[in-house]
């Protein structure tokens, strides 16, 4: 190892693999990552019940960026052969390469998916995003369909300036009707807090580009035949993406694999407690063994982190860290999430669309607009991966509730927050509660970095963070930035190129997934 640059890595998501493969596979850095939890992923990881899996957050393989696209392609084919549904519904999503994998014979293996997200609303289902179809405008109903358009019009000449909150972002874009039809109830259980009361940022992070009119033209064009390429379409109107066979966790595994056959060194159940500052850089981490309790030190020349943002001011030894910046890291708020993972036989809702399979809806998620009920979201992972389900009778689902840790829904046993789900279900009329057949819940941990309160004083800690020579934050809750899984790999990608040298500042760190041009146009 002589001659190598040192790095740690804080945190084996998919930001903190990323950089391990890229900096191990270069052979100039020496590279440990230390994982508090027991398998690859962090909020990317799949969760493994019995014989099925649950995909926390549901996470779509896409990227405008061909050099993500391929490095997941180098881990994980494309499939060369239909999978389970493929056959059964006889379809064909992807262009055959006879050197692809065949799904129903190996595990490695990225399948073809067919995203179809819809909002449930009212109990009518309308498609995500909402366009003004014959279908929608049925379920709205001429007049309140009137009123949309006016209010979507008048905001269109006469926009809310300046954008001081989430809500003055969405009703700009959709006008009011439209944001307390589609968008109010969902994002405030997200974030359990009124969207006057959130920073625009969360929809320039999300929503992107994304607006009525964008929706329209894409409608257009597809009715008229003119097609683009995927890269190039809004991420809220992609019709296709890929998946690995048993979840996101497998190709973070697969990742981890790899970064250890380069030299990575790779420790679960580790996590680092504290890090010590000298001369404005990190010199050392402080790393606790959490099955032995051992606590233990080790030097670097470079440090990595996806811890959240609020833990790693946390963990700096108290007098290198200015006042003012320890208290707003503190006063950071996060999100946090529960999924129930319910397994039916069969479920009440019926497809519409005649695209799902048999006792299916063909939706990968659903958006449950609905505020009579605490879920925010729910998954189909039959839809995501016939293979997830573990076999191909039943429906399995995912519930999603957002809440914070040590609230009262947090603290639920596990058996009454499958009651509650199950409840949830039947109340939207989506399945009956005897057909249920088994249960299981899945906590975890700052999903969500919040965009209120502290937030507004983030660049006071962005700004300190900085100055640290050898520090280099990535990821969703490195930078507590809401990324894709995408511009999070970028982020890790950019943050091994200043390590090997590239001449760059940590700005460029920074500047991922910050400009709208970015989601405009194509990445390479």
């Amino acid at each position: 190892m002589d001659g190598k640059t040192k790095t740690i890595i804080i945190g084996a998501g998919p930001a903190g693999l990323t950089a391990a493969c890229e900096l191990a596979s270069s052979g100039r850095a020496d590279v440990t990552v230390y994982e508090a939890d027991s398998c690859a992923g962090g909020i990317s990881r799949t969760v493994k019940y019995k014989n099925r899996r649950i995909d926390i957050g549901g996470h779509r393989f896409f990227s405008k960026s061909d050099r993500v696209t391929e490095w997941w392609k180098r881990l994980l084919p494309v499939q060369g052969a239909p999978a389970r549904d493929d056959i059964a519904l006889n379809r064909i999503l992807f262009s055959p390469d006879p050197s692809g994998p065949d799904p129903e014979r190996a595990d490695d293996v990225l399948l073809v998916r067919r995203r179809v997200s819809r909002i449930l609303h009212g109990g009518k289902f309308y498609d995500y995003p909402v366009t003004l179809s014959a279908r929608t405008l049925a379920n709205l109903g001429a007049l309140r369909a009137f009123r949309i358009g006016c209010a979507y019009l008048r905001r269109r000449l006469f926009p809310l300036k300046p954008e001081r909150s989430l809500e003055d972002f969405y009703i700009n874009r959709f006008g009011g009707e439209l944001y307390r039809a589609f968008f109010r109830s969902y994002t405030e259980k997200v974030w359990g807090v009124p969207c006057s009361q959130i920073k625009p940022d969360w929809g320039a992070q999300r929503v992107k580009g994304l607006s009525v009119a964008g929706a329209l033209s894409h409608a257009v064009k597809k009715l008229l035949g003119i097609s683009r390429p995927p890269r190039e379409v809004e991420t809220s109107l992609i019709e296709r993406f890929l998946y690995p066979k048993f979840g996101p966790g497998q190709l973070w595994e697969k990742a981890a694999n790899v970064a250890a056959e380069k030299g990575a060194n790779i420790f679960y159940r580790h996590k680092v407690v504290g890090l010590k500052l000298e001369n404005g850089a990190i010199k050392s981490a402080l790393v606790k063994n959490l099955e032995t309790g051992c606590v233990f030190e080790r030097e670097a020349d470079n440090f990595i982190s996806t811890m959240p943002v609020k833990d790693l001011v946390e963990a700096m030894n108290g007098g290198a860290v200015p006042p003012e910046v320890r208290k707003t890291a503190q006063a950071l708020s996060y999100r946090d999430f529960v999924t129930a993972g319910l397994f039916y036989r069969k479920i009440k809702a019926a497809d519409d669309t005649g695209a799902a399979g048999p006792g299916l809806v063909p939706d990968t998620w659903i958006y449950i607009q609905e505020p009579q009920v605490k879920m925010g979201r729910l998954q189909i992972f039959n839809n995501w991966s016939p293979y997830l389900a573990g076999e191909p009778e039943g429906v399995w689902l995912g519930l999603e509730f957002f809440c914070s840790e040590g609230d009262d829904f947090w603290n639920l046993p596990d058996d009454e927050i499958a009651k509650i789900a199950a409840r949830e279900l039947a109340a939207i009329g989506f399945a009956d509660e005897s057909e249920l057949r088994d249960s299981t819940v899945a906590r975890s941990l700052k999903t969500y970095p919040g965009y209120f309160g502290a937030y507004a004083d983030f660049p006071v800690v962005r700004g300190f963070i900085d100055t640290v020579k050898n520090l280099y934050p990535v990821g969703r809750n490195g930078m507590h930035r809401y990324n894709n899984m995408d511009h999070s790999m970028l982020t890790a990608m950019k943050a091994a190129e200043i390590i090997l040298g590239s001449g760059e500042s940590k700005t460029a760190i920074w500047n991922i997934n910050s400009e709208e041009d970015y989601h405009e146009s194509r990445q390479s």
